[in-house]
């Protein structure tokens, strides 16, 4: 539907007033703990132990219940279902919708959108939502940001017609509903990849060989030194370029990063060259294991940079590398090392590495990678929907998009 503006630059059709003009505001409270019996009940208290429950739209369960004692005891008040909460404190500007009657902290608004057909209160979500990036600007304070109640006092919205309220919340909610499966399908790839590099790994689990045979030959387990080998080759072309390690995308050329890097003062003749199929000790730091490089280039020469002795799977050292079984050998061996004492090639040395045949290496590395990349593409189609939404709330939310009404339906 074409956009029309009234004067005032407000969508024709659309009211321009304070919230509080079209829902029931209501502040929290906590009941005073000195009083067993006001915890503990029947009633669902959202608190900021909850936050990680907002912004998924329906809140069902809370970190803690009241009672009845306690709500008649206190300032508390046990709101209807289809209330909708907004944090105002830690998590500033998260938001959630009653699944069912519930009572809140201090540390939250809460809005009642009643039967007047006045605010619906999934576009009110939405639309809190869609503001959440201007509700963090306005929280002041020092050690705890908050956003003071005066401000939700002034607080306005546009709303349209309660028909189109109810339709734009509708068309919301199936990206919500998107973004909920894919990122369902997410957390059970990367459940799944764990699974996989915990029993392929290790030799827990065997796969298959190219003629249908189980794999059977028992694995080698060697140590690290008779596997990989430090090399350090200096003195290198000027025009080689500089290479980052990092634990998050691994070793990339500086220039592919879009954080800022601190560039070297000097020279880099110092400076240690690395080829692809090398691996990089990381500084510092057991939570990545080791680095793969798939770049030529130079690093510090503060970094360790090892070479295969033998021929091996890249791709399987590459993930067993990041697996819990040899990081968490590695901190083992390594005392101190959470307090950023950097591993060096004494401490990697010793350790048992697996060493199956190169077949077996190769497979397993295959069904790894098909799960990798599978998570890789729910990742991107997940950040696809968010933004998609975003934009869609942009345009709906503010009226710059019109939607037809006639066959308006119940949302959610």
């Amino acid at each position: 539907m074409a956009r029309s503006l009234t004067k005032d630059g407000i969508p024709t059709g659309w009211k321009y007033d304070l919230l509080d003009k079209f829902a029931t505001r209501c502040s929290g409270h906590t009941p005073s703990k000195s009083f067993p019996e006001y915890w503990n009940g029947g009633i669902k208290w959202i608190s900021l132990a909850d936050s990680f429950r907002l912004d998924q739209g329906y809140v069902y369960e809370t970190d803690k219940k009241i009672s009845q004692v306690g709500i008649a005891n206190s300032s508390a008040e046990l709101h209807p279902a289809e209330t909708v909460v907004l944090s105002r404190d830690a998590g500033i500007g998260k938001c959630g919708v009653m699944a069912e009657p519930m009572a809140v902290s201090q540390h939250f608004i809460a809005w009642k959108c009643d039967n007047s057909e006045k605010l619906n209160s999934w576009f009110l979500y939405n639309w809190l939502q869609l503001n959440k990036v201007e509700f963090e600007r306005q929280a002041v304070g020092s050690t705890i940001k908050t956003i003071g109640l005066p401000y939700f006092k002034k607080l306005k919205i546009a709303v349209p017609p309660y028909p189109e309220q109810k339709k734009i919340a509708q068309i919301l909610s199936t990206w919500d509903k998107a973004i909920e499966v894919t990122e369902q399908l997410l957390v059970k790839s990367q459940q799944q990849k764990k699974a996989l590099m915990q029993q392929l790994l290790t030799g827990k689990k065997r796969l298959l060989d190219k003629n249908g045979v189980k794999f059977s030959e028992k694995w080698e387990w060697l140590r690290a030194s008779e596997l990989f080998k430090t090399v350090s080759r200096k003195n290198n072309s000027k025009t080689e370029e500089l290479l980052a390690v990092t634990q998050d995308q691994g070793v990339l050329p500086r220039s592919m990063l879009e954080r800022r890097v601190v560039m070297p003062d000097g020279s880099t003749q110092g400076y240690k060259l690395v080829v692809p199929g090398n691996f990089i000790i990381s500084l510092r730091s057991f939570q990545g294991g080791l680095e793969y490089s798939n770049y030529r280039g130079l690093v510090s020469p503060a970094y360790t940079v090892l070479e295969p002795l033998k021929s091996i799977c890249d791709e399987f050292f590459k993930q067993y590398y990041k697996s819990y079984d040899f990081i968490g050998h590695l901190a083992v061996a390594v005392i101190g090392i959470r307090d950023g004492k950097q591993v060096s090639y004494e401490d990697f040395s010793f350790l048992r590495l697996p060493y199956p045949s190169l077949a077996e290496q190769e497979k397993i590395a295959k069904i790894i990678s098909v799960n990798i990349q599978e998570i890789e593409c729910l990742q991107k189609k997940l950040e696809t929907l968010k933004q998609e939404k975003k934009a869609l709330m942009k345009q709906l939310l503010t009226g710059r998009r019109r939607v037809e009404i006639e066959e308006a339906s119940e949302c959610q």
